[in-house]
């Protein structure tokens, strides 16, 4: 099953190579079901892969010069407040188990997934009904920095609690509210991710086991996926792919709502 694990590890880098995202929701079902990695552990192990493999899009985003980085600054920053107090304070405060009903057990990790399964099911949805109606942006509006602020407080939560980077909620902030064009959004998107999720696994890492072999072959795998990724991007049309990879998702989710909730 690990096998599995690591070849899918290259299909999330190829799917941030080609499409800038998407790729880190299915990373924490993937350590889960597939590597056996511990529910909360593996919100931890996604924190460095995504944040890895943003770093290295982000890298190629700046030197094409597509990343704003006032917009990175109050997003990003809300997002990295909002990462450090999910890990430090939320995440711990959540009991194990959560609840019982009779012989019925809600542990921590189980919550932890079927709150991902959920996430999942909303990211599919949007993956496949998107028609990239954000491309056009009108460039003499002011940007509404509160918005941005207030969202980049949402995404923090979910990417310390889950362990998700949240492009799929970050992208559509920075055309909408930061007046971004798309290729600019998703370098920026990129940037911020890189920030929020290496800040919110080094801040909390020393409180876990980590199997460092496993979780940098794993990363090492993933990012190997994004130059993949890049190089078929010129011969993919990007709409497609994010539509099927939206229908694998929707897959996933349901998959992961029905095993958890089976267990109940």
């Amino acid at each position: 099953m690990e096998v599995a694990g690591y070849i899918i590890a290259v299909l999330i880098g190829i799917s941030l190579g080609l499409i800038g995202g998407g790729g880190s929701i299915i990373t924490v079902p993937v350590l889960v079901y597939l590597m056996h990695v511990n529910p909360v552990l593996a919100t931890t192990y996604s924190l460095f892969v995504v944040g890895t493999c943003s770093l290295v899009g982000s890298v190629r985003s700046y030197k094409k010069g597509l990343i704003d980085f006032p917009v990175v600054f109050v997003f990003g920053g809300a997002s990295m407040l909002s990462v450090f107090t999910t890990r430090h304070f939320l995440l711990p405060k959540i009991p194990d188990p959560i609840f019982r009903i009779g012989n019925m057990v809600v542990n921590k990790g189980s919550f932890l997934m079927v709150l991902f399964g959920c996430l999942m099911l909303a990211m599919s949805i949007s993956m496949i009904r998107s028609r990239n109606k954000l491309t056009v942006v009108p460039a003499d509006q002011a940007r509404n920095m509160l918005p941005l602020l207030l969202q980049g407080i949402v995404v923090g939560i979910v990417t310390g609690l889950l362990g998700a980077g949240g492009g799929f909620l970050i992208i559509p902030a920075l055309v909408l509210f930061g007046k971004l064009p798309m290729k600019t959004a998703v370098g920026s998107s990129l940037t911020i991710m890189t920030f929020s999720s290496l800040f919110g696994f080094f801040s909390t890492y020393a409180e876990y086991h980590i199997n460092w072999v496993q979780l940098l072959s794993f990363t090492a795998i993933a990012v190997s996926g994004i130059f993949i990724g890049t190089s078929l991007s010129d011969r993919i049309s990007g709409a497609s792919l994010k539509k099927g990879f939206g229908w694998f998702v929707l897959m996933m989710g349901i998959y992961v709502l029905t095993k958890e909730l089976m267990r109940l």
